[in-house]
């Protein structure tokens, strides 16, 4: 039964080399044997040496032996097998996942992934016969907004540490300098990690505290990742956390606002309103006049301020505790 199940873990490891083997460019054993360990695929390299020298003989791979450490592709004119072919489909899935969450998924998944990237992009290069799935990317678009901004320089090594406590569950030793320039050493809890706009933020807790803090990955001046695990709060919900207006500069205490605003200004309003509780009264002299349940935040405040002369606020009171 045992020898049995080693044939399997065999055939496996082949099945996950021939997937990640490129077809343009040259892998060496060391980069996939990384690959793999990244996916949770923990083989010695040795192994992964002799499965690329028997894969080489049965299949259309190139073994670049002209000097160490060998490379290994697919040749150009090999028709592959169904195992490292992926559809139109899922090539199309990968490049926009590629594009749209390469900040927020572990450095250590992304860069197991690199083979199916590399080859995601290949099948809808300008030569692939995928035409509708190649022009898709060209008919969508995220846009900003607010004014664009170029996202911050983030200190190389940085994201990948952070990325890396995070997913497991270690502890992290930071160097952090704050907006105002006060340069501290720290550990903290990793808990979320949070795109803003063009900015990447690690909401953390020190050690010692309950509280919650955002911290700016670009301000983080070096990382280091513990040994040391911790139990992750069970308390703790990043979902509500935004919810709570942490990300507008709040402190998650909700109020009643009422405003009055010109139509040209608030049309928007109607069509997306500030919260499921709004109500919206037209005025006599045509002002729309809106209330709704919002989260206090200095983010809320430079909404309202964007409007200048435009809105005229009301009314802005505590929401009363439920008894």
């Amino acid at each position: 039964m045992a020898k049995r199940s080693d044939k399997l873990e065999t055939v496996l490891l082949a099945v996950e080399l021939l997937r990640r083997i490129p077809r343009g460019r040259k892998v060496t054993a060391s980069e996939l044997h990384r690959q793999l360990k990244d996916a949770g695929i923990d083989r010695d390299l040795r192994t992964i040496q002799r499965q690329l020298e028997m894969l080489s003989e049965h299949f259309e791979i190139e073994r670049d032996d002209r000097s160490k450490p060998y490379g290994y592709r697919w040749l150009e004119q090999a028709k592959g097998l169904a195992v490292p072919n992926l559809t139109p489909q899922e090539s199309l899935l990968l490049q926009l996942a590629e594009e749209h969450l390469k900040n927020l998924l572990p450095a250590r998944l992304t860069k197991s992934m690199e083979g199916f990237f590399s080859q995601a992009r290949r099948n809808l290069g300008p030569d692939s016969r995928a035409r509708l799935e190649r022009e898709w990317p060209g008919k969508v678009r995220v846009v900003a907004t607010s004014q664009p901004l170029l996202p911050p320089k983030i200190v190389p090594g940085v994201f990948e540490v952070v990325s890396e406590a995070l997913y497991g569950n270690f502890w992290l030793q930071l160097d952090y300098r704050n907006s105002t320039g006060w340069r501290s050493k720290v550990e903290v809890m990793p808990l979320g990690l949070v795109q803003q706009g063009p900015r990447l933020y690690l909401v953390c807790r020190y050690r010692g505290y309950d509280n919650e803090r955002n911290l700016a990955l670009h301000r983080i001046l070096s990382a280091e990742m513990s040994t040391l695990t911790f139990d992750r709060p069970r308390e703790f919900d990043l979902r509500k956390y935004d919810d709570d207006g942490r990300f507008g500069f709040g402190e998650g205490e909700k109020i009643r606002l009422t405003f009055r605003i010109e139509p040209s200004a608030g049309l928007h309003l109607l069509e997306s309103p500030l919260s499921n509780d709004q109500q919206v009264v037209e005025l006599d002299d045509g002002q729309l006049e809106i209330t709704a349940t919002v989260i206090d935040s200095a983010m809320l405040e430079w909404w309202l301020r964007g409007f200048g002369d435009a809105v005229q606020v009301i009314d802005r009171r505590p929401l009363e505790s439920p008894i």
